[in-house]
């Protein structure tokens, strides 16, 4: 290169240089093989393909130009890697990424779309998730007080059984009882760090993750705060002779809307738990759950739930607060007997009423808080008849150091408001005002001894603390149902009057007989859907025999109920016992067996049940008959629906069906 033919700034001042001539040549040679080219493929073309390419000349530009980048793709694709590496490639011939079919395949359906159709927040393969309606594992068995065989062991002995049911209005603590028991039978660690709820109102407004109800299964009754279905509860207990009974407890609803799982719950029970708010009486709930148990003709027992919110809330004296727990008592008496005049009354000193407040750990009968006394007094006061004189206009005079029906000083107080409630409030008073070091000599005299932790609590949970080690142990709650409410083999006679039609046949005897050796009789009362809400267990009762796993059945449908109408034959189906377990709320017991008077859950029986069923032997055909169906209430509601997508039908159908198992009083047409 001269310098001579280029200037200071590095442009090209020389001759003209006859480039145009090569260009022209190295083109010409191009066009010269296309040429080629395309005159051997006219020459091997059939006719038919003669006859398009005349028509070739009126194709659109566009075509040609796909064709020749074509036809430059063949020329680079043989040539050698070399001369690839040099080869000058248009920018419509490039190759970025390979196609769509290339990476997945030609069996692969590919979708594109020109806008995202996707959310920025939702992942273009989103991953498997898992339906779960229920809260925990049901094969995760906790660490309880009684063996787990001990229980299934004393449910073969019906006459020291008591299946119970747990009615009342809403938010009137019927969950939080059972909790009280549950919470002294498990290891429960929820209940332990949890703070006390003392009004619906602050559950509501402040919802606590671990103060759920140990019988609120599903997700959807912990997001709502309220209990939907009924849930059955199966454990050992022991009364104030630390004598063991096994309690098979129904936790119902008390919304109005599921009243059908309250009907379900009685079905299931001999007698009946009623709770009643202390300052909010006697509700329509609570009258409806009265006149369904008197209509099952089930014997009831009272238990005055929510005391503390006449300290805490009302602060109402002694006094008044007496007046007003004798009001509810006798509300609960007048609505018993407008409806059934041959129920007992429901009075304290009869033993059949108890005072709670489970959210603070204790409930006591008369008798309990008798107890109390006498063990701290150290004498021989039979606390039976102490009992008996501390509930109604009965006076303790301190000047005589006795007990008077008649009122002699007119500030004398009465010996409830006396020996129960002033000691009562005390205890409130001091814990929830007095420091540690006021605190500690009080309680300890009392008996009550906690940990130096305990005393920096806060006031709920110090009087959860308190109160637990006062009273220790609900066992006055559970005096009261075992001398207040029948065994399963007391009532048998009963149930065979209120679920057999024919009070004579063979049903109504093998009821009465309730017996393990004989013909198994097991009443459906609702079924459970799985953690997944695909499938579903039935729950039921054994009124008479055994069942085992493995067992060939028959389920009955509900028109064998009617001993005067005739049976469909198809209504009779044989099944196979796919599973056989004691419902436990949370989790569940597996067991090879259960008798007479126990509560079952079965599997494998459920694909012939809609709502209600009677399920017998098989192989024994004694029993030909049905239980009763579930009273239930008149549906208000009815609602047409249809699918979105008229191919997705068969999945609403298959929705429709497990509503209506799952919901006793729903009917899908």
């Amino acid at each position: 290169m001269e310098d001579s033919q280029y200037d200071e700034f590095g442009n090209y001042i020389g001759p003209e240089l006859d480039s145009s001539s090569s260009s022209e040549d190295e083109q010409q040679d191009v066009e010269d093989e296309q040429t080629d080219r395309m005159q051997q493929r006219q020459a091997s073309a059939s006719p038919s393909d003669a006859e398009d390419d005349e028509n070739a000349e009126e194709e659109s530009p566009d075509k040609a130009q796909n064709l020749m980048a074509m036809m430059r793709r063949v020329d680079i694709a043989k040539q050698s890697p070399q001369t690839q590496q040099n080869q000058i490639v248009l920018h419509e011939d490039k190759v970025y990424y390979p196609s769509a079919e290339q990476v997945f395949g030609e069996d692969v359906e590919i979708l594109v779309q020109e806008e995202d159709a996707q959310a920025l927040d939702e992942p273009i393969i989103a991953p498997i998730k898992t339906r779960k309606f229920t809260v925990g594992d049901a094969d995760d068995l906790p660490q309880t007080t009684y063996a787990k065989e001990f229980l299934v062991d004393l449910l073969g002995h019906p006459s020291f059984v008591r299946n119970l049911a747990v009615v009342g209005h809403l938010h009137h603590g019927k969950t939080t009882l059972v909790d009280l028991l549950v919470a002294a039978t498990h290891e429960w660690n929820e209940w332990d760090v949890a703070t006390p709820i003392g009004t619906p109102v602050v559950k509501m407004a402040k919802p606590n993750q671990k103060a759920f109800g140990f019988t609120d299964t599903l997700q959807l009754e912990r997001q709502r705060g309220v209990s939907l279905k009924t849930t059955a509860m199966s454990m050992v207990v022991q009364d104030s002779r630390e004598k063991s009974w096994a309690f098979n407890i129904a936790d119902t609803p008390g919304h109005a809307d599921f009243f059908d799982e309250v009907e379900a719950g009685l079905r299931l029970a001999d007698g009946v738990i009623l709770a009643v708010d202390a300052i909010e009486g006697v509700m329509s709930g609570t009258r409806r759950a009265i006149a369904s148990a008197l209509r099952e003709n089930l014997r009831i027992t009272l238990v005055i739930t929510k005391v503390d919110r006449l300290i805490l809330e009302l602060r109402l004296p002694p006094a008044d607060a007496y007046h007003k727990l004798r009001l509810t008592v006798e509300e609960v008496n007048q609505a018993i007997h407008s409806h059934h005049t041959d129920h007992p009354r429901i009075s304290p000193e009869r033993g059949n009423v108890c005072f709670a407040s489970a959210s603070y750990g204790f409930c006591f009968t008369l008798d309990a808080f008798a107890r109390q006394y006498t063990r701290r007094w150290q004498n021989s006061v039979d606390p039976r008849e102490l009992a008996k004189r501390l509930w109604g206009d009965v006076y303790y005079s301190v000047e005589r150091n006795a007990f008077v029906r008649k009122r002699v000083d007119p500030n004398a107080p009465r010996s409830f408001v006396h020996f129960v409630l002033e000691p009562l409030y005390k205890m409130f008073a001091h814990i929830t005002g007095e420091d540690a070091p006021k605190l500690r000599p009080l309680l300890e005299s009392l008996g009550v001894r906690l940990r130096a932790k305990d005393y920096e609590l806060n006031a709920r949970m110090l009087l959860r603390r308190a109160f637990g080690q006062f009273f220790g142990p609900p066992a006055g709650l559970v005096d009261m149902c075992v001398q207040q409410l029948p065994s399963p083999v007391v009532n048998a006679e009963a149930t065979a009057a209120r679920l057999a039609a024919d009070t004579k046949g063979p049903l109504a005897q093998a009821i009465t007989a309730c017996e393990a050796t004989g013909p198994l009789v097991i009443a459906v009362a609702k079924q459970i859907a799985a953690a997944d809400g695909q499938s579903f267990y039935v729950l039921g009762r054994i009124l008479s025999g055994a069942v085992t796993d493995g067992m060939n059945v028959r389920v009955l449908g509900e028109s064998f109920a009617d001993p005067d109408a005739d049976a469909d034959d198809e209504d009779a189906v044989p099944a196979t016992v796919s599973g056989v377990w004691l419902s436990c709320a949370r989790y569940r017991i597996s067991v090879s067996g259960l008798a007479a008077g126990s509560w079952v859950m079965l599997s494998g029986v459920d694909s012939s049940i809609s709502k209600t069923a009677t399920i017998v032997d098989a192989n024994n055909g004694v029993v030909k008959a049905a239980v009763r169906s579930l009273h239930m209430p008149t549906a208000v509601v009815r609602v047409a629906v249809e699918p979105a997508v008229p191919s997705e039908l068969p999945r609403m159908l298959h929705g429709l069906r497990g509503i209506s198992k799952t919901y006793p009083a729903s009917q899908t047409r």
